[in-house]
Formats: structure tokens, sequence, C-alpha cells
């Protein structure tokens, strides 16, 4: 019987492969950094080329390296960035332009327009969403009225839109199946995730034909094999889902209230709410959380656009780091940031602002501020955007917080979760495998081929590797979040 599980994780700076056995522990992985281009002020496009092959490259590669042949593995599940949109011609599969990322700001005018229109309260009511340029949806029309020829060919059907999940099942399938699941959906600005379907009203508003959309299935479905040449052999792909949702999930957030927080590139931080629709009243988005055998959960969610984008640009952008395994030690070498806070509106500021205008600011230099006091900085804005998550997501849901699962990149670092929990007054917890995203994706799949057999299989399987309880007194986490509160305020436009 096959007993591996093939998860890909394509993210927004690289692509990767992680073999899980049957108990989800990590077997083996590969992994490709992608490129991102910056053709104009606020734009952030990829090749929707180099996420095909890059795919390719790490599912052969992982295979390769750890010897096992495609007959065992059991299932692939994907987990994606999400939002990020690619349009492409139905019968060759070529992408007409390069891909929009989740990050680009492209899209802001007209954002602001149906904001104007009083159309924001319509699309958050039936998606759980804001009008902001981050969702798919204002992408797929700036596509279509930008790229020549584009919006007669999609009124001619001859046209497929998709998020990296639903490209990538494209590809996977030689062009067979054309689908994307729920929780991708959800994040679109086209999907009404109360009625769970495409939303004809909100189509007509954005002007996006339907014959571009694709099937939306659950999380945990058959959406069709691989071609042979892929891996040398059919596997079935039965797990998909956006990177967030998936994390939530490999993290095991199963119960109403339970909270998982991503720092990848961006910080996300999701709480499961159930299986009773929401809207937020403190600027939180409604998502959907996993939908299993047709059972729907949701999550309220708090997108926060840099995280270890700003370790990034400490840097490549400053230089002050040769790498991001050496921000910990510098962090440390300083008692504190010495007044200085970095908000990092790179690419405007999420949740709970919402301002695509806002941008990056340094506040609080001195001649005395050092390299060390950025770098600290730097980190510690990850506590103040998260403790500016968990305060609007505990008004909205009403749960207790009463501990945050951490996952990605970042949470490597043992001061950053410190200083998290110390922030955040809440109990931070490590899990033995902190690659959660691709976990999820591996659940997920494992699910629907009996690799595990239930929700509580699975939540059986997580570990906590570390937790990190709150130490701070409560005047200096006050004093210091009131700080950052003021640093915010400056960079609002």
């Amino acid at each position: 019987m096959a007993t591996f599980i093939l998860a890909i994780d394509q993210g927004t700076t690289s692509t990767r492969a992680i073999l899980f056995d049957e108990k989800g522990h990590i077997v083996g992985s590969s992994q490709k950094e992608l490129q991102l281009y910056y053709p104009e002020n606020g734009w952030v496009e990829q090749n929707p080329e180099d996420i095909w092959a890059d795919t390719a490259y790490v599912c052969r590669g992982v295979l390769a390296q750890h010897s096992i042949k495609p007959g065992d593995i059991a299932a692939i599940g994907i987990a994606n960035q999400r939002e990020t949109t690619i349009v492409w011609d139905k019968k060759t599969g070529e992408p007409v332009c390069n891909a929009i990322v989740w990050q680009d700001r492209r899209t802001a005018p007209f954002c602001t327009q149906l904001k104007n229109d009083g159309k924001e309260d319509l699309f958050t009511q039936r998606t759980g969403l804001l009008l902001d340029p981050y969702f798919s949806g204002t992408k797929v029309r700036w596509i279509l009225d930008n790229v020549e020829g584009a919006r007669a060919r999609a009124e001619q059907g001859e046209l497929a839109f998709g998020t990296v999940d639903c490209f990538l099942l494209w590809r996977l399938t030689g062009g067979a199946v054309h689908a994307t699941d729920v929780t991708n959906a959800s994040r679109t600005l086209m999907y009404n995730i109360v009625e769970q379907k495409w939303d004809d009203e909100l189509l007509a508003l954005l002007g996006i034909p339907a014959a571009m959309l694709p099937e939306v299935m659950d999380t945990a479905a058959d959406f069709g094999s691989t071609t042979p040449d892929f891996l040398g052999a059919p596997v079935r792909v039965t797990g998909m889902a956006g990177d967030q949702q998936a994390a939530l999930f490999g993290q095991a957030c199963f119960r109403p209230g339970m909270v998982k927080s991503t720092y990848g590139t961006g910080c996300f931080a999701l709480m499961n709410i159930g299986n009773e629709f929401r809207v937020s009243q403190n600027k939180m988005l409604t998502t959907v959380a996993y939908r299993i055998n047709g059972k729907i959960a949701y999550a309220i969610e708090g997108s926060i656009f840099v995280a270890g984008a700003a370790v990034q640009w400490l840097r490549d952008g400053l230089g002050i780091i040769k790498s991001a395994a050496e921000t910990e030690e510098m962090a440390q070498l300083v008692d504190d940031t010495g007044g200085v806070y970095l908000v990092p509106a790179f690419a405007g500021l999420g949740a709970p602002y919402w301002n695509p205008h806002a941008r990056a600011a340094i506040t609080g230099l001195t001649r005395s501020t050092t390299s060390a006091h950025l770098v600290r900085a730097g980190l510690e804005a990850q506590a103040y955007q998260t403790e500016d998550l968990m305060r609007a997501m505990s008004q909205d849901a009403g749960y207790p917080m009463t501990e945050i699962r951490v996952d990605g990149g970042m949470v490597r670092n043992s001061w950053v979760c410190q200083f998290i929990a110390d922030i955040t007054s809440t109990p931070v917890l490590r899990p033995h495998v902190i690659e959660t995203t691709a976990l999820g994706a591996a659940y997920l799949a494992g699910l629907h081929v009996g690799v595990f057999s239930t929700l509580e299989d699975v939540a059986k399987s997580w570990e906590c590797q570390q937790r990190f309880s709150p130490r701070m007194q409560t005047k200096e986490r006050e004093a210091l979040y009131s700080g950052w509160r003021h640093a915010v305020k400056q960079v609002l436009v």
C-alpha cells in the first residue's frame, strides 16, 4: 500500500515539495526560490511558467532524493499563495500575461471607485471580504481591461481564470481539470461563501464573464490525477487549500476559538468560528476555513502583508544582515529598540487598518540607533501586528484567546516567539512540524484517501515542540504597544 503523501507548497517567494509519512512526519523536502518582478511602483508579478517549472522540479527532486517511486505516493495535496491571479488560454494553457501577485496594489483606484459607489457592504455580506486590491476579482478585471484582446477572448469562452492552485491542477492534469477548492474561491471577491456559489451580481459589478471560472470543490476531494509524464505514473490529487487555511488545518484548529498565526512573507492569523457565517465588526475578514464532505467551517482572519518580507528587506534592501538566521542574536545585542519602531507598510497596511496607500516608516531614530536596534524593531513589529489582530479577532468572535499556535519560517526564531507571547499576553505554541502549510495539504489529501480516518485522527498527530508563556509586566507591554500605535498613525494617509 502507498504510504507517502506529497505536499506541494507553492508560496510567494519559493516553491516546496515535502514528503510526509502516514503519521504526518517529514520524510524529505525540496525547495526552489521564485523570482518576483516589480514593473511599476506598487506592482508585483510572477511568471506562471516559472511557477509550473519549479513545481515539477521540486516534486521530481524530492522523489529522486529518497528513491521513492510514484506508486509509493498515496496522494498529492496542494497549498498555495492565495489571491495571486492567473488567466490562461483554455486550448493551449498559455498565460495571457504574468501572474498578478496578492501583494500587488495596481487596482486600488478601482476598489476606491466601488467603495464610493457604496458597494463594499454588498461584497462583505456575501464574500466576507473588504474591497481591497489584495483579492483576485479586481486583478482579473485589470487583466481583461489591459491585456490586448483579453476581454473579447474571455467573453467568447476562450480564457480560464484561476488562483495558483487552479493553474497547477490544470497543468498537473494536462488541462483535463479546471477546478479550485472552496478556500481559494473564498478569496476572489466573486464567490458567495454563504450560499457557496459564484455570485452573478458580484461578477457583473466586476465585469468578469462566468465562463472563465473554475468548478469549486471541497478541500478534500478527488481533483483528478496527474499526467503520467509528471512523475512517471499517474498520482491522485485529493487535497487543496489556500496556504493559510492549509496551515489552520495543519495546526489541527478544528474547534471554534482555536487560533493559528503563520509568519511567512506576510503574517496571517485565523480563528475557527464554526459553521455559521459571521461578518467582522473590526475590519477583519470572514473566510472559509475548510469544507469536508460538504460540511463547512468558517474562520475570522487577520491579514498582515509584511512579516518575513521585512527581514528580507533588512537583508537585501539595507544590507545590515546576511541571513535571517542572524536576527535572533542581533536582537539580543540590545536591551530594547531605543524607542525605534519599524512599521513595515511596504505594500500598504492590511488588517485592521486596510489602507493600501500607507507606506513603510522607521520612527524614533536618533544618533545612537544601530543596526541591532533596526533589526530588533523589525522583529518586534511582528508581535505588535499580531496584537492588532488578536484584539480585533477576540472582539469579533467572543471567544477567549487561550493560546496561539504559530508556524512559518520566522518562528524558528525563539526570541520572536517569546516576544509575541509577551506582547499578546497569550501562550504561544510552536509545533514539532513548523511546515504546517504543507502538513495541512498532506492531511487533507490523506483524509480523502484514508491515510487519516477523521479530524480527531489528524488532531492526535499534532505535536507541540515548545510553549512560550508570557513573562512581560503589564505596564511595560502597554507602553511598548502604545508606542506602536503612535508609529502606525504616522503612516496612515
